[in-house]
């Protein structure tokens, strides 16, 4: 059986909802998914067991969390050699304009730059707006952002704007990696 790792850094937890996803429909086509997350990997994790790897990163101040780039960088010789791909979660994703969700695909590209890693495949994928989940800054903070965005505003609930269907669609991709590699 075939194994894969999927692995990523999340902070409000849609990046984890989204690997989630992704392993669902990873072991629904018949592969042995491990889902981790990168600040608290356990001990001995080792990429190169794996078959394939998928790892996700969200984008938060600008960039994507610290410990995913340093696992890329630890890895990056496993990672170039195996079927990997990298999924970036943002909320500017979100936007309908192609112009507006540019920024989204600039630091997804960034951080490959930056870290060395060629994926086989990548995806910048829309996250939320969980107000209910945020502080009382944090909350004032993402709703100038989103308001200044024309986005939603309405700190009484949360907003989900991930497309499950290309988030499937993606996870099905890499699958196909994998049976090519086999």
């Amino acid at each position: 059986m075939t194994r894969v790792l999927i692995c990523y850094g999340t902070s409000e937890g849609q990046t984890e909802a989204i690997a989630e996803r992704m392993g669902d429909v990873v072991g629904g086509e018949g592969h042995e998914v491990t889902l981790t997350h990168l600040k608290h990997p356990p001990n001995g994790l080792d990429p190169g067991a794996y078959d394939g790897i998928v790892v996700g990163a969200s984008i938060h101040g600008g960039s994507h969390q610290r410990y995913v780039g340093s696992f890329v960088r630890d890895h990056l010789e496993t990672l170039n050699r195996r079927p990997s791909a990298f999924f970036s979660v943002s909320l500017t994703a979100a936007h309908d304009d192609p112009g507006e969700r540019a920024p989204a695909a600039e630091l997804l590209e960034a951080f490959l730059d930056e870290t060395g890693w060629n994926p086989d495949g990548t995806l910048a994928v829309a996250g939320a707006l969980k107000y209910s989940e945020y502080g009382r800054l944090k909350r004032f903070v993402m709703r100038w952002i989103a308001g200044r965005a024309s986005g939603d505003t309405d700190t009484a609930r949360d907003y989900e704007y991930t497309d499950w269907d290309d988030v499937e669609s993606f996870a099905r991709e890499f699958t196909t990696l994998l049976r090519a590699d086999a």
